[in-house]
This record gives structure tokens, sequence and C-alpha cells, in this order.
């Protein structure tokens, strides 16, 4: 489904926010949006609900975010969904959020479809349970074809674990320090071939990288919202987006 500004209007007004969707330049949109998705368990502890709860609502955030980054023509949506650090959780999480992969993939798969949203998986997915990573074996070929958007789902992801990765690849290859370049290491990370991040997002007030994509968020703009990500709606990034539009980015250039 191509961007157009009348789909994108249409999705817009049910939420009342045609009057400030008409201030945002979709011309000088992120290429790249990255969402370090946080909170689902407190907004689960404010609900007197369990944790699991938390994480499922959390899904329903995620695909808000996914149709209106479609409607809006970003090219490349991220999502931090479980890191390397995550293990450290309650096993009785982990197996949860294991099972929630699968289960969400499965049943979303049609709205991949629809709007022909490509899936990429970053992170190590060696470690995964067999049913998850089969799972997303069948997510990546069935959407391998798509070119409206790409989603980008780290999984047992670690910046820094990406960082030495791409060392031992290039260090595999036989390259000599001398020929090393920025180009040649972000070649050898997971995010080969995108563009790096514009824009970050980060809900619940936390303000921290937590070990999320180290390298590539090196210029990107931060914006920081106090919002659980439960509770994230398709008007919070459109705030995000209007903040974006206006930071001066100069790259280390003067003004």
């Amino acid at each position: 489904m191509p961007f157009s500004e009348k789909k994108l209007h249409e999705f817009y007004s049910e939420v009342g926010e045609s009057e400030r969707l008409s201030v945002l330049d979709t011309s000088a949109l992120p290429a790249h949006i990255a969402i370090i998705m946080d909170g689902n368990g407190r907004w689960a502890e404010k609900q007197g609900l369990s944790r699991s709860k938390g994480h499922a609502a959390g899904v329903d955030a995620l695909r808000e975010t996914i149709t209106a980054c479609v409607r809006l023509g970003i090219p490349v949506l991220s999502a931090y969904a479980f890191s390397t650090e995550n293990w450290k959780r309650p096993k009785k999480e982990v197996d949860f959020l294991m099972q929630l992969f699968a289960d969400t993939l499965i049943k979303e798969l049609p709205l991949f479809h629809q709007e022909e949203v490509k899936l990429k998986l970053i992170g190590d997915l060696s470690e995964l349970p067999k049913k998850t990573q089969d799972t997303f074996q069948k997510g990546l070929r069935e959407t391998a074809q798509y070119g409206n958007m790409t989603l980008v789902l780290a999984v047992n992801y670690g910046g820094r674990a990406e960082i030495v990765r791409a060392t031992k690849r290039i260090v595999e290859q036989g390259y000599k320090p001398e020929v090393l370049t920025e180009d040649l290491f972000a070649q050898n990370l997971y995010t080969e071939g995108l563009p790096d991040p514009d824009l970050l997002i980060r809900t619940s007030g936390e303000m921290r990288l937590s070990n999320f994509l180290l390298f590539q968020l090196a210029y990107a703009e931060f914006y920081l919202t106090d919002t659980l990500w439960p509770d994230f709606s398709r008007s919070d990034l459109l705030s995000a987006l209007l903040a974006y539009q206006k930071r001066n980015r100069r790259f280390g250039k003067a003004k």
C-alpha cells in the first residue's frame, strides 16, 4: 500500500489529529525510526495486572506504530524487543515472552501481507527456543519480497555483542587494520544495508540506550517520553515526529 497524503489524513482523522498532522512536513520525515519499547511491566502494575498482560498490551502498541509508519511512508522501523540482558529476568517471564513472540508473529502475518512490510531480525537467534526460531524464519520467508517498509525486530540483541561480532567477522575475512573503515565495519553489523536511525524514541521516561544500536545511533535525534509503551499511540508518534522536525541536525558541523 504505497504512501499517499489522502490515506495518511484519513488514518489520523480517526484520532482527531488532522490539525497537527497538517503541520507535519511529510517530505522531511526520518528514513529510519528506532524505538526502545519500555514500560510494559510498569503499565501492568499500574493496572493491577501481571507483567505478562503488559507485554501483551505492548504488542497492540507496536501494531499501531507499524501501521502509522506505513501510512507516513517511513522506510525503516526498528523495535527493541528482547535484549541480551533480558535473560536475567524471571524464567516464567522469559518463557512467556518467547511464546508471545511466536504467537504474535503468526497472528500478525496478515498485517505484514496487507501493508507489504518486510521483516528483518537482528540479534543472536540461535539461543531462542526452536519454536520461536522456526516462526521467525517463516515470517522472514513470507515477507522477503515486500518493500513498503522494513520492520527490524531486535531479539536477543546487544549493541556491544554486535560490535564484537562485527570485529570477529572482519578478522575472519582477513582484512588488515589499515584498511578498516567505518563503512567496512557497518557492512559487518546486523543492520548491513539499512540507513542509520535518524530518530530514537524511548518510552517510560528512562534516559539510557540500554545497549541498543550503539554504533548506529551516533547521530540520531533522541525523543524521550514518559508515556509507557502500551499507551504509545499514533498521536504520540506524531508528537515525536513534530519534535524531530524542529531539530537542527548539524552532524558536527557549524550552523
